[in-house]
């Protein structure tokens, strides 16, 4: 990993038990020892504001890398700003499943789970 980030701590996001075990699961299938998880907010959904998750290497220049629960999570800063104090958890739920993010900063969320407004 090239320097150039910052450390944060749980306060900006928590992986969950499920969340963690099926990303480490994620990576081996990939035949990965390491990796890290990109969390992005970006603009769209239906509420205005999406998460957008991707697996990377690690974090770029400028971007905040936390340790949770085994997990490496990378944000660039202004998505930072909302997603702070956030939990990302797992469901293998046939109609709801996949990776769900719990965001205290969202003022309106949609049904869908996948879109915010802050």
């Amino acid at each position: 990993m090239k320097a150039g980030y910052t450390v944060g701590n749980e306060k900006l996001i928590k992986v969950l038990d499920n969340a963690s075990a099926h990303l480490l699961g994620l990576w081996k299938k990939q035949g990965k020892e390491e990796g890290a998880l990109r969390i992005a907010v970006v603009g769209g959904g239906c509420s205005g504001l999406q998460y957008q998750m991707d697996l990377v290497d690690g974090p770029r220049d400028r971007d905040i890398l936390v340790t949770s629960n085994g997990v490496d999570v990378v944000i660039d800063p202004k998505s930072a700003l909302f997603v702070s104090g956030s939990e990302l958890d797992y469901s293998d739920d046939l109609q709801q499943g996949g990776f769900k993010v719990s965001n205290p900063n969202a003022a309106v969320t949609c049904s869908c789970g996948e879109s915010f407004a802050a």
